[in-house]
């Protein structure tokens, strides 16, 4: 049986020597997606992508965008992100981030993003309940953030059947973010996950093309 889910491109992952070359391979690839995930070295312990690299990709595809910050209050930033996105991108943050999260959500909304929450590994679902009201995706760390090439933190998987139990009533899509693979896909996609994050577990860094290992996920017996 087919699956409609989605599969987005972990950009932190990818060769920014040639970046705009990476863009366009995996654009013709049928990426869905391109995940930015922006650090600031206080949130997390990390320096990832900046603002540049958010608007030069921005500039090289008209595919969505799916915006992480992992940032301290990005109220206080979140115009430099949205002034530089399309329309029906994503916009992703962390609840433990914000003094007033459903503030900061209401600026994405306003701006004509798509509103999100990123939920950490420790981070309880009846932490955020309230939050669902508001966002239309809940991207689930599989692991801590701030790092790639972690490996998969089992007791993600309880969160995950919780958040799959109540997506309908709340509205909300599920998304895999840390450490997926193949199986994650086979084991997740039919139990109603909307979207994964491919990083270097399964996408990047492989000696398989970009659109090889893409046909391959897509065609998977599920």
């Amino acid at each position: 049986m087919n699956y409609n889910f989605e599969l987005m491109a972990s950009m932190m992952c990818a060769d920014y020597g040639h970046l705009e070359h990476e863009v366009i391979e995996l654009e013709q690839a049928g990426i869905d997606s391109f995940h930015i995930d922006i650090m600031d070295g206080r949130y997390v312990e990390n320096f990832a992508m900046s603002l540049n690299d958010l608007r030069c990709i921005r500039k090289l595809t008209d595919k969505p965008l799916d915006v992480h910050l992992m940032v301290e209050h990005p109220i206080h930033t979140i115009h430099l992100f949205t002034r530089e996105l399309h329309r029906g991108d994503t916009i992703y943050i962390h609840p433990e981030a914000e003094y007033h999260p459903s503030t900061t959500l209401q600026r994405i909304i306003d701006a004509g993003m798509i509103p999100g929450i990123a939920i950490n590994p420790g981070t309880s679902v009846e932490e955020v309940r309230m939050l669902l009201r508001i966002v239309k995706k809940v991207l689930v760390m599989s692991v801590n953030p701030g790092n790639a090439s972690q490996m998969f933190l089992p007791y993600v998987r309880e969160k995950y059947d919780e958040l799959l139990a109540i997506k309908d009533q709340m509205g909300v899509d599920i998304y895999w973010d840390g450490a997926c693979g193949a199986d994650k896909i086979k084991e997740y996609a039919p139990l109603g996950v909307k979207g994964f994050v491919l990083g270097t577990t399964l996408l990047f860094g492989k000696k398989a093309t970009y659109a090889e290992t893409l046909s391959r996920i897509r065609k998977m017996d599920m």
